[in-house]
């Protein structure tokens, strides 16, 4: 893979994408939409032709496996996981975005991606395929990877589990699970938008950020009567709201 990419480089380099799961067809269809010839997705099964570059795209627990079968049939090696480090490849380049596998290539159009090479060839070469999918690339080392995951998968997965606990307790209050994501919906992508701009302690609103504690016990005693299986979660992140809450007028 030429260090000193323009299109023509880009048009003579071959990826072979491995593993034809949620991301591995999406990246296969960015990939060649911009450029590269593009093997796959295949099949962990399938034959790896050669090629300048083998991605795999498969469950951490399989990256040595597939690494050891496609290592013989490409120049560079890598793999799109965030957490696991560089022992059986050569760089990493893991999309920070959530995928279904139903997303068009441009998907990844201004997304986050982090990178690393276990030499500064391999690493540009993460670089040059981020810059190419129309990622934002930055480095994360190996030392903070799992850090660097854990903080992906709180932003992205768990926060999942405190809009299904929010769902439940609007169901539990008589709204339907499709009317509570569809009026609620608004509200979350707000929020998310104060904090990016802002940060949460300037973003947080309510009553705990009034100092209003009336109102969350009331709140707490609703939940204790309706959906007493999200008590716990309910007072867990009450506490954490409260390490971040400043003085604020009325929310």
């Amino acid at each position: 893979m030429s260090t000193s990419p323009d299109a023509s480089d880009i048009s003579r380099t071959t990826v072979a994408v491995i593993g034809a799961g949620r991301l591995g067809g999406v990246l296969a269809n960015a990939l060649k939409r911009a450029g590269f010839t593009v093997a796959g997705p295949l099949g962990r099964d399938d034959s790896v032709p050669a090629s300048d570059i083998a991605l795999l795209c498969v469950p951490d627990a399989e990256i040595a496996t597939a690494a050891r079968n496609a290592r013989p049939h490409a120049t560079l090696l890598g793999h799109v996981s965030g957490a696991t480090p560089l022992d059986d490849v050569d760089f990493s380049m893991h999309p920070l975005q959530t995928f279904t596998g139903a997303e068009t290539p441009e998907v990844f159009l201004g997304i986050g991606a982090a990178i690393a090479g276990r030499t500064p060839h391999a690493a540009h070469a993460a670089e040059q395929l981020a810059r190419a999918l129309g990622a934002r690339p930055f480095h994360v080392d190996d030392a903070h990877r799992a850090g660097y995951h854990a903080a992906a998968s709180i932003a992205s997965n768990l926060v999942l589990t405190v809009l299904d606990a929010a769902e439940q307790v609007a169901r539990a209050a008589g709204i339907r699970s499709d009317q509570a994501r569809e009026l609620l919906a608004p509200l979350v992508t707000r929020t998310v938008e104060n904090w990016r701009t802002h940060g949460a302690s300037a973003a947080l609103t309510g009553p705990i950020a009034r100092g209003d504690e009336e109102t969350v016990a009331r709140q707490r005693e609703a939940i204790s009567e309706q959906a007493p299986a999200l008590l716990a979660l309910f007072d867990q992140l009450c506490d954490s709201a409260r390490t971040i809450a400043t003085p604020k007028g009325s929310a």
